[in-house]
């Protein structure tokens, strides 16, 4: 436990106590002392909770939430009073009435000005920069750290605002890096140096969020929930965290979706230049990928490994893994292929 967090608890306590010691001292409502401490503590820990939800709250949502409770309130009082001028108001049923009514009013205000605190900016210019830039805060996961194409993204310019580490994130890459197996350590080191050179980065503002939420075990809850109270996005490569966050409602960046969509399309008929790698797993196929590593899958092609060759397309299937090409190695056709590429690149040339 840091100096922080041992500090916050010690508050804690002694608030606790206190309250606890002056209801014993007091003696609301003339309960016995041992009653009366027990009341006191109840509600000194719920003002504790309450106080421990309003410190991951921001500062709009706070004073949205205070208007909001003043003006529930006072329009239950303005409801008092129009029940007392119509005689409603009298007796038991009035009593009821002068506490309940200002009461439910001011809880109808704070839910109501809460769900809507991010469309308030109260005409100032911080809150509504403030607003902007929470929409374009973005969290990092474990999977794109270790992934490291992040870095790339963010160099070309296409990743703004603000990028957050959650500390959690940060003890799970640690505790790879420190594992006995050499391929976990090396994903986990790369995972740290990955936010080593995020930080060095000119234009990119990154943050280590010290947030957490004891009582969540898993990472991608912990993401989850700091996601929310963040109102920030999640960027990740698992599938299953992208799932479970879009199903709560959150928006989710998947570097994967990213790369599968700015791979080249092709069209059946085309001609491609391709080295066939290896053997397929069907007779006679061979097997080349391209540069930004999609599968191409050739009829024919067995004895051509090892060899750079033109084929043609014959179809393309996309797959939740990715998009793979298969084509078609004619070698009676092969003369007319390159005579064709090379006009290609010649007239490409002037």
């Amino acid at each position: 436990m840091n100096r922080s967090k041992f500090e916050v608890l010690a508050l804690r306590i002694a608030f606790v106590s206190l309250i606890g010691f002056i209801g014993t001292i007091l003696r609301p409502f003339a309960l016995p002392a041992i009653v009366s401490a027990l009341l006191g503590v109840a509600a000194a820990l719920l003002a504790a909770a309450f106080g421990a939800r309003l410190r991951r709250a921001s500062t709009q949502a706070v004073l949205a939430g205070f208007i909001g409770t003043l003006a529930g309130a006072s329009l239950g009082l303005v409801f008092v009073f129009i029940c007392a001028q119509a005689g409603i108001a009298q007796g038991g049923t009035g009593q009821f009435l002068r506490l309940a009514l200002p009461l439910l009013g001011a809880y109808v205000g704070l839910v109501v000005a809460l769900a809507n605190a991010e469309a308030i900016s109260f005409g100032l210019p911080a809150f509504s920069q403030a607003s902007q830039s929470s929409s374009t805060t973005k969290i990092l996961d474990t999977s794109v750290l270790i992934d490291g194409r992040i870095v790339d993204i963010a160099e070309s310019g296409f990743m703004e605002g603000r990028l957050v580490v959650p500390r959690f994130v940060l003890h799970e890459l640690q505790l790879v890096a420190d594992s006995s197996d050499s391929a976990k350590r090396n994903r986990g080191r790369r995972g740290l140096d990955v936010v080593q050179l995020l930080q060095k980065l000119p234009r990119i503002r990154l943050e280590v969020c010290t947030d957490d939420f004891p009582e969540t075990r898993e990472v991608d809850l912990k993401l989850i929930e700091l996601a929310k109270s963040m109102h920030a996005k999640i960027v990740t490569n698992d599938f299953n965290l992208n799932k479970l966050a879009q199903v709560q409602g959150l928006t989710v960046l998947n570097i994967n979706e990213l790369a599968n969509s700015l791979k080249p399309v092709v069209l059946p008929g085309e001609v491609m230049r391709v080295f066939i790698l290896k053997e397929g797993k069907e007779h006679n196929q061979g097997v080349a990928y391209l540069d930004d590593g999609t599968m191409v899958v050739i009829d024919n092609a067995r004895r051509m490994i090892s060899k750079t060759v033109d084929i043609v397309v014959t179809s393309v299937l996309q797959t939740t893994a990715g998009k793979m090409i298969f084509g078609r190695f004619d070698e009676r056709q092969q003369p007319v292929m390159e005579s064709r590429a090379s006009a290609a690149a010649s007239s490409a040339a002037q």
